[in-house]
């Protein structure tokens, strides 16, 4: 377990580094955003998706506000066109993220851990849980990422990789989505409550994992 650990605390790290510069210099705030769409908005709803689809996208290089572009996405241009270009964002990031991690995953592996045995432990942990760790990692932000990668890394096979990645996005972009276009200025409790239902819902799904898998265990 202890290889995995290492992995996904440097990558972590490496995303949570890119957020830091994101907040200390103002770019990708939630203002600069939300001005984006509105800019966008005045122009053509279209190009407010290319703007959410661009966004989903390049999170996976520089830590984007995943669950606040979503919303938005679904105050600016409502339910159905929100959803769909929030769904192809995330898409192409779990492609992205997937397919370079598995051209580069053994260098990328071999920096990181020195020793054979550390790697093959890695991969072999990381497959045994790859399946729920992708389907519950939006439960915070990076993870979803990270777990990308680690499934590039460790050669997951592909359709189970993306299957777990599509139950995993498509229930988090209708919910969140909806919940956007049906919040307003003057009414933001959908948003709210949306947000705060969604994490807690994430985190006890972690918290029967762990139990199971430590009854599991103990058997």
């Amino acid at each position: 377990m202890k290889p995995l650990i290492k992995v996904i605390i440097t990558i972590a790290s490496l995303f949570a580094l890119t957020f830091i510069l994101v907040k200390v210099t103002g770019v990708l705030s939630v203002e600069q955003i939300e001005s984006w769409f509105i800019q966008a908005k005045a122009l053509s709803p279209f190009y407010i998706g290319i703007v959410v689809v661009l966004l989903l996208w390049v999170d996976l290089f520089i830590a984007v506000p995943t669950l606040t572009v979503i919303m938005l996405a679904g105050y600016f241009i409502g339910f159905q066109y929100g959803a769909a270009a929030s769904f192809i964002g995330l898409l192409l990031a779990g492609f992205t993220g997937y397919g370079l991690s598995n051209v580069l995953g053994e260098r990328i592996l071999g920096f990181l851990l020195k020793k054979e045995e550390a790697r093959q432990e890695m991969k072999s942990t990381f497959k045994q849980h790859s399946f729920v760790m992708i389907l519950l990692s939006r439960a915070m932000p990076i993870l979803p990422e990270v777990t990308a990668c680690l499934a590039g890394m460790t050669k997951m096979k592909f359709t189970k990789f993306i299957t777990a990645w599509l139950i995993s996005a498509i229930p988090y972009v209708l919910i969140i989505s909806y919940a956007g276009s049906v919040s307003s200025v003057e009414n933001p409790n959908p948003a709210i409550f949306t947000a705060i239902g969604i994490s807690a819902t994430l985190w006890i799904g972690w918290y029967l994992y762990k139990v199971k898998h430590k009854k599991t265990n103990n058997i």
